[in-house]
């Protein structure tokens, strides 16, 4: 592996320091400094909790590409997040949203199909050289791997690797382009979150359903909850962890297996370690909020996972590279084209079905985000909404082999 040239290298250090931005911005946004209440009126907080990364990451303070605390918190603190938000979750409740969530999934589904072909005729006759191209490098090869990501998640993107035979040079241009451009739009989605009472209000939106939903949370937690003692956090902590090492077990036995015994079951990801270790860890969360563990909600249990959830976000932030934009300015321009129409596309629909935002928001970033990156969206609004997230990132799973295979198809038709 190449040796990182970053100024801190070590991940216990950087890991010190990503917990040091999200102290600043919690203290900051909770101070009654008058400077910092307006300027948090219009900036997001967990906005800043990955974009100040980012920024350590893009001059070369903290190196992302060779760091292993993203894989550390996708891996140990998402599925134990999972379990700790879910606790305290009332299913029926979730289910009986109503069938708008699935229609911006869906929606968002089609705007990244369709979202691809159209950006690359649109740009493409003006750098024919650029985008065009024969053999494994060819643009449009490129482009199936971030239909495969933005529609699925790391899984599809691999298979789209293999199936159109991606060149390793393009790839490693349209993993950068995917990473910057996908979290371009989730800070805008960031952004609607902290406004989704005034867009809610000027759309029109039904919210009863969503604030029902959160009602019986804040209630649950209001007539329940107590100041913890260290025995209930140490509960919190070992159900949140216990539970999340089960569904590794499973997981590890589940994927492997399926490979072996069922390899074309690999176009649902179901071949997929981390499809099972997301599935098993909602799973398991949801099968618990109807037991006696639900109470563990009472002595902090989504407080907990929310903390998690807020070191998953600045890990995700230290992968984006702001400056990578200059290195690759055609495909960046093909890519932020490409998510425009994803977005706007999400937005008619919003306002043709009266949706509240939070569906179109998480049923977007279920498609482009996908597991890691949902429940954060969904946790925006609410920590309790956090499982839909997650629900709707685990369908794109299923459609993302489909989705981004049909796509190519048409960026390749279309390409100059």
């Amino acid at each position: 592996m190449e040796q990182s040239t970053a100024l801190i290298t070590n991940d216990a250090v950087v890991l010190g320091l990503l917990v040091l931005i999200l102290g600043f911005v919690f203290h900051t946004s909770h101070s009654a400094s008058p400077f910092w209440q307006k300027f948090y009126r219009y900036v997001p907080s967990v906005l800043l909790c990955y974009f100040i990364p980012s920024l350590f990451n893009s001059f070369g303070i903290i190196d992302g590409e060779h760091s292993q605390l993203y894989q550390m918190a996708s891996r140990y603190l998402l599925p134990a997040c999972l379990v700790l938000l879910t606790l305290s979750v009332d299913f029926r409740a979730i289910l009986g949203l109503g069938p708008k969530a699935l229609i911006m999934f869906l929606t968002g589904t089609v705007g990244i199909m369709l979202g691809g072909p159209l950006a690359l005729a649109l740009v493409g006759p003006f750098f024919p050289e650029q985008l065009g191209g024969e053999g494994a490098n060819a643009a449009w090869r490129g482009m199936s791997t971030i239909a495969g990501s933005w529609i699925g998640g790391s899984a599809n993107q691999a298979a789209m690797k293999e199936v159109f035979e991606v060149g390793g040079d393009i790839f490693s241009v349209m993993i950068t382009v995917d990473v910057l451009v996908a979290n371009i739009w989730t800070a805008a989605l960031l952004w609607m979150a902290a406004n989704a009472a005034r867009i809610d209000k000027s759309t029109g939106a039904d919210t009863r359903a969503l604030q029902h939903l959160q009602s019986k949370i804040e209630t649950y937690q209001a007539e329940n909850s107590r100041n913890p003692k260290t025995h209930d956090l140490m509960m919190v902590i070992a159900i949140g962890f216990g539970v999340a090492g089960a569904a590794h077990f499973l997981a590890n036995i589940i994927a492997p297996w399926l490979e072996q015994h069922a390899p074309q079951l690999a176009m649902y990801s179901l071949t997929s370690t981390f499809f099972w270790l997301v599935v098993l860890a909602t799973t398991f969360g949801l099968l618990l909020s109807g037991t006696k563990v639900r109470h563990l909600e009472a002595t902090g249990a989504s407080k907990v996972g929310s903390v998690m959830v807020y070191i998953l976000v600045a890990t995700i932030g230290m992968h984006m590279d702001v400056t990578a934009v200059m290195d690759y300015p055609v495909m960046f321009l093909v890519g932020l084209v490409w998510i425009s129409i994803h977005a706007a596309l999400m937005l008619l629909v919003m306002k043709l079905i009266k949706a509240p935002v939070f569906y179109m928001a998480v049923g977007s970033q279920a498609n482009v985000g996908g597991a890691a990156s949902a429940p954060v969206v969904a946790a925006a609004f609410h920590p309790s909404l956090a499982p839909v997230g997650v629900l709707l990132a685990v369908l794109g799973y299923a459609l993302g082999t489909y989705g981004a295979y049909l796509s190519t198809l048409m960026m390749q038709y279309v390409a100059p």
